[in-house]
């Protein structure tokens, strides 16, 4: 039986979109549009983090409570990172250091994020070590709004065909890209002068 799909879809290759694909759904994130996205660890559901709308609509996606939960943006550099997140003089030394990276920075959010963000006080920050989620954030002009993608086995983790079916009439669109990953990112919380490691991941970060 073929499966047709609804959602839009994009392929590329070698993890890099064209200028006019990254462009293309920077455009759709920014009319509210919720995607999936490679990333340099596990694929992520990802929207606008500007667009309260969107970001709402992710959060109710994935049962996420921002109460209760941290929520974390991709930034394409640790400058854009900075309008976002305030980030002392060692939070800046651990970035510079291990970004681009599967990291996730937990800082104190700034008052210019959607309300969403601003129940915890605080937003992780993402610069992954992949080129698509960063070049689509530089062409929308401010982050997105990342969690990962629910799987049931690891094969609809890694594999781009299986997650767009998983999620056909959840999400508006995936970017079709190489295999993902399965462990999650390495988190710092970077709230306090003194830095600590929160959650093992992917990468080892000396602090």
């Amino acid at each position: 039986m073929l499966f047709v799909y609804s959602m839009k879809s994009v392929k590329i290759w070698n993890d890099t979109p064209s200028d006019k694909q990254a462009q293309q759904i920077a455009e759709r994130l920014k009319d509210g549009e919720v995607w999936i996205i490679p990333t340099d660890s596990v694929y992520g559901i990802m929207c606008d983090a500007l667009n309260q709308k969107a970001v709402r609509a992710v959060c109710e996606l994935k049962g996420i409570n921002p109460e209760k939960n941290h929520l974390s943006i991709i930034c394409k550099d640790i400058s854009m990172a900075a309008e976002y997140a305030r980030i002392g003089d060692n939070t800046f030394n651990l970035m510079r250091n291990n970004t681009p990276g599967p990291i996730t920075f937990i800082c104190k959010a700034q008052s210019n994020l959607p309300k969403e963000f601003k129940k915890r006080k605080t937003v992780g920050i993402r610069i992954p070590n992949n080129l698509t989620a960063r070049m689509i954030a530089e062409k929308l002009g401010n982050p997105l709004l990342t969690t990962t993608i629910d799987f049931e086995d690891d094969d609809y983790a890694r594999n781009p065909e299986l997650i767009m079916e998983a999620h056909e009439g959840k999400v508006d669109g995936i970017i079709l890209g190489e295999d993902g990953g399965t462990e999650l990112t390495t988190v710092v919380d970077c709230t306090e002068d003194s830095l600590d490691i929160i959650r093992e991941g992917i990468v080892d970060v000396d602090i």
